[in-house]
């Protein structure tokens, strides 16, 4: 919902042949709603059509080339519609409430429509990522009969939890910068009277209609998407209670990515191996699939494919690579760590009693947000040795670890505390600790006192009286490594990624006052506090280069941008080379191909020791002519290893 398309880098002018019309598309109210329809320039009408839904302006949302990309190239009608009431469409902007299956059903209308014009063979799918994702969510549970797939990208599926209230708690600097960046803040009012779960959010939830989804879902996401947990609970809901060609051929993708899928840092931390570079052949293969009856396989991949985290500084592949599976989430033992005295996290819960653990929480003094799943502030894993050290956050980590243990799946934390408040938050991050002391997040939460049982309901704490919170840390993938710590830290805020709670019990933002709240943590046997990790068994993660013996020498990296017209950026790094590698040339070629198989551009130079390399390639032979429009294949090879790329020129 909360951010605008972003793509690769795009440095295109003046590449249009598509032919383009703006329509005002009537709504079942009478409403029109601004689509620009880009057609195909040459013959061969009726296409399959790709529908993006956007309350971002249809005029910003795509680079030309990229739509002679999906148009001239690709061969499918292009429709790029204003929502209800947002730039160019009539109506009132409605925050999603009519892109569902209320009364209004703007989604459903727009396929219906467009699968009865002369250009349409009536085969719709839609595409798009976050508030371009959450109106395909929404559009598929409305189930119209020609829409035929989806490919969703960092997405909410339950707007109410997914993006506004956390575990009870407000979501501010994601909900307050969205409606602030988007003029759309008179909206808030909505949120400020309505506070807790209600019937008038369900047409926001997908959840409540997983079983009217009929249609194939690619979902996209990232562990530390803003979304994360949305997007995955849409790929389960409908794999196990959609119609047949739903739960048949649901797909998750979930790379170590923010909310920003096409920015290689995460955080402070960059992964290697991200592959968001294919992103774009999955999006086509996707839609030649189920739009055009192509048996290219994608349907029968794995349903699942994750990124399993690690410790960045490793360099021998057992983590920081991709993983296929068949579920989410995959086997794992419920294990859990125990908060103990002074500090500890333990395997073995405590027996007897221990001394609780005490801070003050001061609603005018925040612990302030340092990354997480966040959009509109910095995002990712970041070091949170800063807030720490803070007196109103308690740490508590383990020993070093002797042997890795990998987390795969959804993580709990059940917080026994008392609080003299009648209303108040508790807060958990989990961070893996380097040997050198950097402590890095791997996934926070929060739960709202009142909230506790459930979102429907306020029940107000006694002061003083024990209970349980249960905070929800959403899902992850990640090996903790050998000598590394797993620390979990508990506080009451998590500045400005959520709303501080006043602890005064007063209804949302009407507070008049705030209080501090004096806040104790038990850890002892009738009180065992614990983070419960989804633990998976590293030996049946199938080892690092099984699949090949060979040595890794080098690595063609995608090409800068792709697709491109006047020049692209040909990326390669070099591995060293060992002496008893003797099989293994000095001598490298990179060459470009065409779709007949002809080799048209040819590069041989010697092999660098160890380190980058790039190649400037302006779409000519070797000649220096310049070469049409189309898909060419990019090889490197020694004479033993050959690595391979796909690339779109677009003239």
């Amino acid at each position: 919902m909360f951010f605008s398309l972003v793509w690769v880098p795009l440095l295109f002018r003046d590449a249009s042949a598509y032919h383009k019309q703006t329509v005002m598309i009537p709504m079942r109210d009478g409403v029109q709603l601004a689509t620009d329809v880009y057609l195909p320039s040459l013959g061969g009408a009726p296409w399959p059509t790709i529908l993006v839904r956007t309350p971002y302006g249809k005029e910003t949302f795509l680079d030309d080339a990229i739509v002679v990309l999906i148009t001239d190239i690709q061969k499918y009608v292009l429709a790029v519609q204003d929502t209800r009431g947002r730039f160019d469409s009539e109506g009132v902007d409605s925050l999603f409430f009519h892109d569902g299956w209320g009364r209004l059903q703007d989604g459903y209308d727009t396929v219906e429509w467009i699968a009865v014009q002369p250009w349409s063979d009536g085969k719709v799918g839609t595409w798009g990522l976050s508030a371009l994702g959450i109106t395909q969510y929404l559009l598929a549970g409305t189930a119209p009969p020609h829409l035929c797939c989806c490919y969703v990208m960092v997405a909410a599926s339950n707007l109410y939890e997914d993006a506004l209230f956390y575990g009870g708690a407000y979501r501010r600097s994601l909900v307050d910068g969205w409606l602030r960046d988007t003029d759309s803040e008179y909206l808030l009012d909505f949120f400020i009277q309505h506070p807790n779960y209600e019937p008038v959010y369900d047409v926001l939830n997908l959840s409540t209609r997983y079983d009217s989804v009929n249609v194939p879902i690619f979902h996209v996401g990232g562990w530390h998407d803003v979304f994360t947990q949305g997007l995955i609970n849409a790929f389960c809901g409908i794999r196990e209670r959609g119609g047949v060609r739903a739960s048949e051929y649901q797909k998750l993708l979930v790379g170590p990515w923010t909310h920003n899928l096409f920015n290689s840092a995460c955080g402070e931390v960059i992964y290697p191996n991200t592959g968001f570079e294919t992103l774009w052949d999955d999006m086509f293969e996707w839609f030649d699939h189920w739009l055009k009856d192509r048996d290219n396989g994608i349907d029968r991949r794995p349903a699942v494919r994750y990124y399993l985290m690690g410790d960045i500084d490793r360099t021998d592949g057992w983590v920081n690579r991709w993983i296929d599976g068949d579920v989410w989430p995959p086997p794992s033992t419920q294990t859990p760590l125990y908060l103990r005295e002074g500090g500890f996290l333990s395997q073995e819960a405590p027996d007897g009693n221990e001394t609780p653990d005490a801070f003050d929480y001061d609603p005018d003094d925040p612990v302030p947000t340092v990354g997480g799943r966040n959009l509109n502030i910095p995002a990712g894993c970041y070091d949170q040795r800063s807030v720490e050290s803070r007196d109103d956050v308690l740490v508590y980590t383990t020993d070093p670890l002797e042997e890795p243990v990998g987390v795969v799946g959804r993580i709990s934390v059940t917080v026994w505390a008392s609080s003299d408040a009648v209303d108040t938050d508790f807060t958990a991050k989990l961070c893996d600790v380097y040997p050198d002391g950097r402590s890095m997040l791997v996934a926070d939460g929060i739960v709202q006192a009142r909230h506790r049982r459930t979102l429907w309901d306020e029940e107000f704490l006694i002061p003083g009286q024990t209970v349980v919170f249960p905070i929800d840390l959403w899902s992850t993938a990640i090996v903790f490594d050998i000598g590394h710590r797993i620390r979990l830290a508990i506080s009451s805020s998590n500045f400005n990624r959520f709303e501080p709670n006043p602890n005064t019990g007063e209804p949302f933002r009407q507070h008049t006052a705030t209080v501090v709240a004096h806040q104790t943590v038990y850890h002892d046997t009738d009180h065992p506090s614990a983070i419960v990790l989804p633990v998976i068994g590293l030996s049946d993660i199938p080892a690092p280069g099984a699949e090949s013996s060979a040595p890794v020498t080098f690595l063609l990296k995608q090409n800068v941008p792709n697709p491109f017209n006047d020049e692209t950026q040909i990326m390669m790094y070099f591995h060293r080379m060992y002496p008893q590698n003797a099989g293994y040339s000095d001598q490298v070629r990179l060459e470009i191909y065409n779709l007949k198989g002809q080799c048209v551009k040819r590069w041989e130079f010697w092999r660098p020791v160890e380190g980058s390399l790039t190649v400037p390639w302006h779409g000519d032979d070797d000649d220096g002519q310049h070469l049409p429009s189309g898909l060419y294949f990019c090889r490197l090879t020694d004479g033993s290893a050959m690595e391979a790329i796909k690339m779109t020129l677009i003239r």
